[in-house]
């Protein structure tokens, strides 16, 4: 450090020593709890945004006066947030101390880590370290869960630089910000702004066999359908067809994951699916969610997927499947996505639309199923038949009108006739719906009142019926997604 720079920081030390502050230098920042209102002790929650059942509180807390009371209830998780300015590519620690059932911590925007701890009847400390990444902002948030009593959370602490101070030639005047924004940033994927999924069968029903290295790069998200439902509740496992083998004469566990680790190599992701039509996989209590989230985690340990598909059609829990959705997060699942049928997101009332909205903060893409489901009412309260632009456009509306980002959704459609018992249409068809929800153009009689200009694609069921209709959903609508805005 030079003799300049000793002396200014010198200064600066004394200047916040007479404010009764101190003073920490961390390469070219300054390092101190970047957290306003870090212990609650205004008496209030100022300088966080809360959602419903949120107070300070004086009746549990780890020191002062106050701490944070949370009391989750109805559609709200008692989720208190505040935005806090970083410098990019720099380590942080977040911590805090909490007391509750079912308690979790975490930072999202541009970052996505989170930790929780599912039962402490004292305060316990939870720590989260993170890299800010290219983020200039990041977003802290504590909430409880679901049905859960109430929970308590106290002294919390955003460790690491905040903004630099700043100096002049002409002024001793040193000034220091903490800046609060709001921010929307979708997580941290990898994946492109506008991207492709579709279904890889581990199974032969007619459709071409494919190993999974077959799988052209036009698709950005692969998801393996499907993981099959044990006699242990909740719990799921994978294992190769002996009939997808046989046609293609011989398909090897180790070949599969090698053929996994070449599509991550070509910046694909591949995802392990639940479900499908057939699929009896029931998460509906605290144990059964443990036991799917643990033989989920140990699939993407033991095969290398990037994160987890939830395509249930037989029924879905919100808050148990949220609970086991933020556990595979925590444990290296960093894709999620969903495909519910179009009854499923006709209002945020529905356990799929709910189950969405309650992990929004880790979700990936919802790719709706805009086929098997006959006429279906879209945004506007006008009734559209499957198989139409309008079908497309109407109901993909409602999620983008009712809490979904427009990253978060994408057009589900079959590759081919043979793909679905009904709502096939051409990819021509999915093209324009695209256009029109990201540009206002190509619309059919419905045009939604604005765009939506980061939908984030298409999927299809699946990607073998594609290949058995000469690859014309990806060779159609993939450079259409990369012509998006």
């Amino acid at each position: 450090m030079s003799k300049t720079r000793r002396a200014a920081v010198a200064l600066l030390s004394a200047l916040f020593a007479c404010a009764g502050l101190v003073l920490v230098i961390n390469g070219n920042a300054v390092a101190a709890n970047l957290a306003a209102n870090s212990g609650f002790e205004a008496g209030n929650l100022s300088g966080w945004t809360c959602t419903e059942g949120t107070s300070a509180t004086t009746s549990t807390k780890r020191s002062g006066t106050y701490a944070l009371q949370g009391a989750p209830a109805g559609q709200s998780n008692a989720r208190c947030q505040q935005t806090v300015t970083v410098q990019p590519n720099t380590a942080y620690k977040l911590s805090a101390w909490v007391q509750g059932s079912y308690v979790y911590l975490g930072v999202t925007g541009g970052v996505e880590k989170s930790t929780w701890t599912p039962g402490a009847s004292s305060f316990t400390q939870l720590t989260v370290d993170f890299n800010s990444g290219g983020a200039t902002s990041v977003t802290i948030y504590l909430h409880g869960w679901y049905g859960q009593p109430a929970y308590y959370a106290d002294d919390v602490n955003l460790d690491g630089p905040g903004t630099p101070p700043t100096t002049t030639s002409t002024t001793t005047s040193t000034t220091t910000t903490t800046t609060t924004t709001t921010t929307s940033n979708p997580p941290n994927t990898g994946l492109p702004k506008h991207v492709l999924t579709g279904y890889w069968q581990n199974f032969y029903n007619g459709a071409r066999a494919l190993r999974l290295s077959d799988v052209p790069t036009t698709y950005d998200i692969v998801a393996v359908s499907f993981a099959d439902a044990t006699a242990v509740q909740g719990q799921v496992a994978f294992n190769l067809d002996p009939g997808l083998s046989s046609q293609l004469g011989g398909y090897t566990d180790a070949q599969f994951k090698a053929d996994v680790r070449t599509l991550q190599n070509r910046s694909q992701k591949v995802i392990i699916s639940v479900g499908g039509e057939k699929g009896t996989i029931s998460v509906g209590n605290s144990t059964a969610a443990t036991n799917f989230a643990n033989s989920v985690r140990s699939l993407i340990s033991n095969y290398g997927f990037n994160g987890v598909d939830i395509d249930l059609e037989n029924g879905v829990n919100a808050t148990y499947m949220a609970q086991a959705l933020r556990s595979i997060h925590a444990g290296g699942g960093t894709v999620i996505t969903m495909a519910p049928q179009t009854i499923d997101m006709q209002n945020t009332g529905a356990e799929y639309f709910k189950l969405a909205l309650a992990v929004k903060d880790i979700l990936t893409i919802v790719n709706m199923q805009y086929y098997n489901s006959g006429s279906m009412l879209g945004c506007d309260q006008q009734v559209y038949s499957q198989g139409t632009v309008n079908f497309l456009t109407a109901l993909a509306c409602i999620q983008l009108q009712s809490g979904l980002r427009p990253d978060q959704v994408g057009l589900g459609l079959p590759a081919s006739p043979s793909g679905a018992g009904g709502g096939y249409q051409s990819p021509s068809n999915v093209n324009n719906a695209l256009s029109c929800l990201a540009r206002g153009t190509s619309c059919g009689t419905f045009k939604p009142s604005t765009t939506w200009p980061s939908i984030r694609g298409a999927m299809t069921w699946s990607i073998n019926w594609d290949a058995s209709n000469n690859w014309q959903f990806a060779n159609t609508i993939a450079p259409h997604l990369d012509s998006l805005p």
